[in-house]
């Protein structure tokens, strides 16, 4: 049997990561501050900007600069270690529907415990104490002040008492929604069938399994994923990609096809949730679907992920644009037209402005990013192309 180092370099050789252009020329403004750990973030029709701080609350900030903290009832949010409010959806026809959905980790029993950050990163399979994650449509009041919850449309994604691993991405299309789910730091969940962890999933506004799914009884449309905190489509092709955080290495950008496996299996010692497996395992996992693009040697932790413009991004419109938080960068990926590799690559903002972590196109074609340093110093920012 070959080793992991050899099941690593085997998938590594199928994705040429062309040499980094220079970094392009942005322009940064400060939209608002004095946040903490803002997580998804949406931009509607009209430019307000949404976000969600990860211990649960909504902030809007209106064209004109205004910031309202919006009213909604978050009372049963369960923030811990990767976990509570998370990822952010605009409904693609929010100016009739005024509708956004969120991805958010719940205590399903009052008090729910956690376990102490200190304990969190164990490689052992922690204790459901009562929590789930759930995607959750919201209402938007037409002046932004408050939002009324309608009604969980997908429950049942897990969430253990570290709130490791979480997730959880949002991309909403016209008549569907695709989500992306962590593992739990749980070593069986990933390859599971049965487990919502460690998926993509695809569901229909109303939370039943969209048309195309493998198990047409299950929203499970690919499996094998350690932690996916973003999900995009690609404008005009409906191609849909991930991208989830590697262990040491390999950050990945993955294209999701139906019925995919991506290849990590962390159930190579018995009990213990073994991160030292390659991220996709052609070896123990076959037929694995290798990424499209990896970060390689080092992981810089990739929570955002968007398509921008096909205009007014230089020698990147309609590429990629990923967020990073170890490596406190933005990536900007150019694919080729089959989508199934990358021609040219560049990175921006370099340790310039801190962890980033959420990204969304506002309506200009500006980038609306959010930070995540915590205690109150993340900001969120406007960033134009200058180059």
């Amino acid at each position: 049997m070959l080793t992991a180092a050899v099941s690593a370099a085997l998938v590594g050789a199928l994705v040429s990561t062309p040499a980094a252009d220079a970094a392009p020329a942005l322009r940064v403004t400060t939209v608002a501050d004095g946040l903490s750990i803002p997580w998804g973030v949406v931009v509607a029709p009209d430019g307000t900007v949404l976000t969600g701080e990860r211990a649960g609350r909504f902030v809007a900030v209106r064209p004109g600069g205004q910031r309202v903290n919006v009213r909604a009832d978050l009372s049963r949010i369960f923030a811990q270690g990767e976990s509570g409010l998370m990822g952010l959806a605009i409904d693609p026809r929010f100016e009739q529907t005024r509708r956004v959905y969120s991805c958010q980790a719940e205590a399903t029993v009052p008090g729910a415990p956690g376990v102490p950050g200190s304990l969190s990163n164990l490689p052992i399979e922690f204790p459901q104490t009562g929590q789930t994650i759930q995607v959750v449509s919201w209402r938007v009041g037409a002046d932004w002040t408050q939002m009324a919850r309608e009604r969980t449309v997908l429950s049942g994604i897990p969430v253990n008492s570290s709130g490791r691993h979480g997730g959880c991405g949002l991309a909403a299309t016209g008549d569907s929604l695709w989500v992306g789910t962590g593992d739990n730091a749980t070593p069986w969940i990933p390859q599971s069938r049965t487990s919502l962890g460690g998926k993509v999933l695809h569901i229909k506004l109303d939370g039943t399994p969209a048309p195309g799914n493998p198990n047409p009884r299950s929203p499970i449309y690919s499996l094998g994923h350690r932690n996916v905190q973003g999900v995009a489509v690609q404008p005009g092709t409906g191609r849909v990609y991930a991208i989830e955080q590697g262990t040491s290495r390999d950050d990945e950008l993955n294209r999701i096809v139906a019925g995919g496996n991506y290849g990590y299996k962390p159930d190579r010692t018995p009990i213990i949730y073994d991160e030292s497996v390659p991220m996709t395992d052609p070896v123990r996992v076959p037929g694995a679907i290798g990424p499209v693009w990896s970060s390689g040697d080092e992981t810089i932790a990739l929570p955002g992920i968007a398509f921008v413009p096909e205009t007014g991004w230089g020698a990147y419109n309609g590429g990629v644009v990923l967020t990073a938080l170890k490596g406190k960068r933005l990536v900007f990926l150019k694919l080729s037209d089959d989508s199934r590799r990358v021609v040219s690559q560049a990175e921006a903002l370099t340790n310039a402005h801190g962890r980033l972590r959420g990204v969304a196109v506002a309506p200009d074609g500006s980038l609306v990013l959010t930070t995540s340093d915590g205690e109150g110093s993340d900001r969120i920012l406007r960033v134009r192309w200058n180059g």
